[in-house]
């Protein structure tokens, strides 16, 4: 029985998930309505309201799942990446109830959680396999071999999927988070009303979105503020397209490579409705095998660091005592 808890940015998380990969519970506290009013997530305020949740997001999750800290087996616990202060209360905390009951903990990779967060559940997803991660921070796809680590065939080489997203909304004055409020708002535009541009650099499985979010300033500037306006649900709708075109484009184009029976998505942009539609259909026009966690497995959640922490070695103690958290990939 696992014990999991996330902390690496602003939702304060906590999971039982059994060592079959049976999920007891998954528990999410989100602090999206506190940084809603700044436009993004303040750092100290993201670890100040870890500090203030964590203990009742445990005991929640702990109760949810009809066990107590006596039944628990080891710990895990995200250690990066992600902001440091954030990650530093979760870490404390691993630490002192592994230690109090001298019980093994393990330190999580966060994007390692997002890779395997479709090895949970009936029907769990088994290497080997491709995984498209796309989340607020990263993206990258990853081939896996072996549950226990991934290879980075790709990645962004500088902004993230979802932070296209979130930067997006807010130049067409969405509220924040951008991505699910665009997701909503595309569903009443036309796709094709704007004509962004579709980064695909060199001839690998890299990513570049920081010139698609300069297309949008610009065009949001030629076109005036009363016209942004008017024709909002289009710029959304013909944005999103562009964003989705890569990601399946460079998903289609890794499957070809590889040779590849089974796919997966992970991060927050999965939880994207359309990435979902445009993946299920190349993935059925290749013959390949798709898994799609729910959408409480693409956010933030403890849940896959549970799943990830079955495959990565435990610290016994009191080898963890000297554990700190990374703000960096590892």
């Amino acid at each position: 029985m696992i014990l999991a808890i996330e902390t690496s940015c602003d939702d304060t998380c906590a999971a039982v998930v059994t060592g079959d990969a049976a999920i007891r519970s998954n528990v999410i506290a989100s602090q999206g309505l506190i940084h809603a009013r700044y436009g993004g997530v303040v750092p100290e305020i993201a670890s100040r309201h870890h500090l203030e949740l964590i203990d009742a997001v445990i005991d929640d999750a702990l109760e949810r799942a009809d066990v107590t800290l006596d039944d628990i087996d080891r710990i895990a616990v995200t250690r990066g990446p992600g902001l440091i202060g954030a990650l530093l209360v979760g870490v404390a905390v691993a630490k002192g109830l592994a230690a109090v009951r001298r019980l093994p903990l393990v330190p999580v990779d966060h994007l390692h959680g997002h890779v395997v967060a479709s090895t949970l559940g009936d029907n769990p997803i088994e290497p080997p396999f491709l995984c498209l991660v796309a989340s607020g921070g990263h993206t990258f796809l990853a081939s896996v071999e072996d549950a226990g680590t991934y290879e980075v065939l790709g990645q962004t080489l500088d902004d993230a999927a979802g932070e296209a997203f979130d930067k997006g909304g807010r130049l067409l004055g969405l509220p924040y988070p951008g991505g699910p409020e665009m997701d909503r708002l595309s569903k009443q535009g036309d796709a094709g009303a704007f004509d962004f541009p579709r980064s695909l650099p060199g001839d690998g499985l890299d990513f570049s979105f920081s010139g698609l979010k300069t297309a949008l300033l610009y065009r949001v500037r030629d076109i005036g503020e009363d016209e942004t306006t008017r024709r909002r649900a289009d710029l959304a709708a013909s944005y999103q397209r562009a964003i989705v075109d890569v990601l399946v484009t460079r998903a289609r184009l890794a499957i070809e490579r590889t040779g590849a029976r089974r796919f997966a998505i992970g991060g927050g942009v999965a939880a994207n409705s359309e990435l979902r539609e445009r993946i299920a259909g190349a993935c059925a026009e290749l013959g390949v095998d798709l898994w799609v966690p729910p959408i409480a497995l693409c956010t933030d959640n403890a849940a896959m660091i549970a799943a990830a922490s079955r495959f990565t070695a435990a610290l016994q103690y009191p080898e963890y005592l000297s554990l700190d958290a990374s703000a960096r990939v590892a």
